[in-house]
C-alpha cells in the first residue's frame, strides 16, 4: 500500500497526534509543534496502515528483522514487519544505552530494517542501528513515519519518511516562546535535559 504525504498530515491531523504549544524535544530544543504519533498508533487499522506504507518503501531490499527504539518505534516497528513478513524486535535503555534484551537477537548477516516513529536529530536512531551492527546485523534501510530533522541525518543507508514536517525549533536560551511565557511541556517518553528557562 502507497500513502502520500498529504495522506499521512491528514491522518495524524485526525488522530490528534500533530500537536501546537510549547515542548521540550528528546534533544533538549524547544519547538512549537510535537508529533505524538503514538495517538495515531493506538488506532490498529491506522497502525497497520501506516506499516504497511513504509514497509513498502523497503520490501526490495528485503530485510528479515525490523527493530525500533522503545517506545516510540515499537507499535511501527511490529507492524512493518508484519506488512514484510519477518521479525519484530524492540531496543531499550539501559543505564542509558540501548540493548536487545527478552532474549531477541540478531543473527549474523541478517538483514536489518530500523524504524521510527518521528525522526527529529536521529541519534536515538544511529544508536539502534549501531546496536544492530555490533550484534552482526546488515542494517538495509532507516524507515520514519515522520521526518522533521529539515536536514541530512548521515545515516549512511538508505532512509525513507512517509512525510516530512518542518517544525522550528529553539535552542532554550533563545527561546521565543519562553519570552512569551509559554509554558513548556515535555511530552515524549525518553529522560530530556532538566527543564531550563
Amino acid at each position: 500500500m502507497e500513502m502520500e504525504a498529504s495522506e499521512v498530515i491528514a491522518l495524524l491531523k485526525e488522530t490528534e497526534a500533530f500537536q501546537s504549544g510549547h515542548f521540550l524535544l528528546s534533544s533538549g530544543m524547544h519547538s512549537s509543534q510535537y508529533v505524538q504519533c503514538a495517538l495515531l498508533l493506538q488506532h490498529p487499522a491506522h497502525a497497520a496502515t501506516v506499516g504497511s506504507a513504509l514497509a513498502g518503501r523497503f520490501r526490495a531490499l528485503r530485510p528479515q528483522v525490523v527493530i525500533g527504539p522503545a517506545y516510540g518505534g515499537m507499535i511501527i516497528a511490529h507492524e512493518v514487519a508484519r506488512a514484510l513478513g519477518g521479525r519484530a524486535l524492540f531496543a531499550e535503555r539501559v543505564e542509558g544505552k540501548f540493548e536487545v534484551r527478552r532474549s531477541f537477537s540478531i543473527g549474523s548477516g541478517e538483514r536489518v530494517l530500523v524504524v521510527e516513529d518521528v525522526v527529529t536529530t536521529g541519534a536515538a536512531t544511529r544508536e539502534v542501528k549501531r546496536l544492530a551492527e555490533r550484534l552482526g546485523g546488515v542494517v538495509a534501510g532507516i524507515g520514519a513515519i515522520v521526518d522533521r530533522s529539515a536536514g541530512p541525518l548521515g545515516f549512511d543507508c538508505p532512509f525513507e519518511a512517509l512525510a516530512s514536517i518542518e517544525a522550528p525549533t529553539f535552542i532554550p536560551g533563545m527561546c521565543e516562546l519562553c519570552r512569551q511565557g509559554i509554558p513548556l511541556v515535555k511530552p515524549g517518553s525518553r529522560p530530556s535535559p532538566a527543564l531550563v528557562r
